[in-house]
């Protein structure tokens, strides 16, 4: 057994030891060579990173992430088959994980159950067929619907939602019970491009934007008796003189967006952000004239034709019909129909011009005129700096009477929603706006700087809000086009005031009709 003075002489030494090996690994370390490392990620500026929401008079009800999908159009029905409410979104191309059966896909149509706007719910992802032969084809940007009691010769017991698919063709499916989504028929297929159509449910007539092989355009009008969907009739192609197969003067840069029928109207718009035009036509002459399209065929429907400036575009050609826009007192044609023309940015910061609203007076169809316009201040929220597309993409289409000639809501890009007071239309006032916070799906956008920036390129993260629309239980719905999805709002305040008052028609009064000042 060891003495106490052996014991300390041993713990002694124990310590000196530990403290050599401990010097002479730090030792060792300082004088390593080191390792190569890769160089730190650039990192953004806190104000290219994203943002919170902002919003007044409107507020956030529900939201889906769609998947982190791009989104192009939000079109909500009611389904009086099972009784449910879906939103049926189109999108942009690329591919994405479905998350209802975890496998990646090709993205194409959304359908989203929202009963319950604060729980909506993914039931359905329809892929787009992603045929070969040229880019953007893994896509179904529109989609409209129509339940066959609404049809004149539509099945009573199932709902049919019309769609583009890729750039080939469109098709319609029965959507009836969205988990069991069936094909019911392709209207046309080998086309060379497609786009906004448009499906009027009364007269059962579909408007397809096509790129039919031969035109001078990759984007016309193709007209089509869609009343009964599993037996769709092509009736006529359509488009602005010169751009018909052998024409001389072909107007390709004149390529049409989409159109909305109201009765025997039909307001069709061309272009986005430059090239636009807008015309109202007759849907019977449209529907019963001779269909070969002549230079005088294709004039026989016009009604009226406008060429805007070049750097404007009609993305969208939104008809208000029978406004009472009161004055101090009453006037003859107190009473006003009203175009609502958006543009639709398409460069990211503000490198284009100011894209808008513009209200078209279409009261005399025949000498339409423009009395005002609608658009975001930029200094509002430093939205050139901010990111992305700032400027108006587009309107509501839904005539819901919650609305319809009181307020329209504009997509604004990274400006968000926004509600527009167009009681006075000669005076558009915004009420109302929402504009959703980004989230870890929004993609960044990215902008050439030659040079100017690492890569060549500057990219930020700012919302898109890309089209919206609304539903006939007041709620408007919106989607992004930077992939952070599904955004579900309700007006309140004064927005919600204007909403709840009903439109006071004009009393009667002695205002000559066209035909008799004709006579004067």
């Amino acid at each position: 057994m060891r003495s106490a003075f052996e014991r300390r002489g041993l713990l002694a030494l124990a310590v000196t030891a530990a403290l050599t090996v401990a010097f002479l690994a730090l030792f060792a370390l300082g004088t390593a060579t080191p390792r190569a490392q890769e160089p730190p990620p650039v990192e953004r500026p806190p104000q290219y990173q994203g943002h919170g929401s902002d919003a007044e008079n409107m507020r956030l009800v529900g939201h889906h992430d769609l998947d982190a999908r791009s989104a192009y159009q939000p079109l909500t029905k009611y389904n009086p088959v099972n009784d449910q409410w879906y939103t049926y979104v189109g999108h942009h191309a690329g591919q994405a994980v479905n998350s209802l059966t975890g496998e990646m896909e090709d993205i194409g149509t959304s359908i989203v159950r929202v009963t319950n706007p604060r729980r909506p719910r993914l039931v359905k992802h329809i892929p787009a067929t992603d045929p070969p032969g040229g880019p953007n084809q893994d896509q179904a940007q529109m989609v409209r619907v129509c339940a066959g009691e609404d049809l004149p010769n539509g099945d009573p017991d199932k709902v049919y939602m019309l769609r583009s698919n890729g750039n080939v063709s469109h098709e319609i499916w029965d959507v009836t019970s969205p988990r069991r989504a069936t094909l019911v028929s392709t209207p046309v297929s080998g086309l060379q491009g497609t786009h906004k159509n448009y499906w009027d449910c009364a007269s059962g007539l579909g408007y397809l934007v096509s790129g039919v092989p031969g035109w001078g355009t990759d984007r016309m009008t193709q007209v089509f008796d869609l009343s009964d969907p599993e037996n769709p009739v092509h009736i006529r192609d359509y488009g602005l003189p010169g751009q018909q197969p052998g024409g001389d003067d072909p107007e390709s840069r004149y390529g049409v967006h989409g159109g909305i029928q109201v009765g025997n109207r039909f307001y069709n718009g061309y272009g986005t952000s430059a090239n636009g035009v807008y015309e109202i036509l007759d849907v019977e002459k449209l529907r019963t004239g001779d269909p070969e399209p002549t230079l005088e065929n294709l004039a026989e429907p016009v009604i009226a034709r406008e060429f805007l400036p070049r750097f404007m575009g009609a993305h969208t050609t939104f008809p208000v019909l029978g406004i009472p826009a009161k004055d101090d007192m009453d006037f003859f044609w107190d009473t006003r129909d009203i175009l609502v023309i958006s543009n639709e940015s398409t460069a990211n910061e503000c490198r284009e011009a100011h894209q808008q609203v513009f209200l078209v007076d279409i009261t005399d169809e025949i000498n339409p005129f423009g009395i005002s316009n609608y658009k975001v201040k930029e200094s509002e929220g430093n939205f050139c700096e901010r990111g992305g597309r700032f400027g108006a993409h587009s309107s509501n289409e839904n005539m819901t009477d919650d609305y319809y000639r009181k307020i329209v809501f504009i997509a604004y890009f990274n400006a968000g929603i926004r509600a527009v007071d167009i009681r006075d239309p000669f005076n558009p006032v915004e009420v109302g706006k929402y504009i959703p916070a980004t989230t870890e799906n929004t993609a960044e956008r990215c902008i050439d700087t030659n040079g100017d920036a690492p890569g060549g390129e500057r990219c930020k993260i700012a919302i898109q809000t890309n089209n919206l629309e609304t539903d006939d239980r007041e709620y408007v719905y919106a989607v992004d086009r930077a992939n952070t999805g599904l955004h579900i709002v309700a007006v309140t305040g004064e927005a919600r005031q204007i909403m709840r008052t009903p439109v006071q028609p004009n009393p009667d009064d002695e205002t000559p009709t066209f035909e008799e000042l004709e006579g004067e």
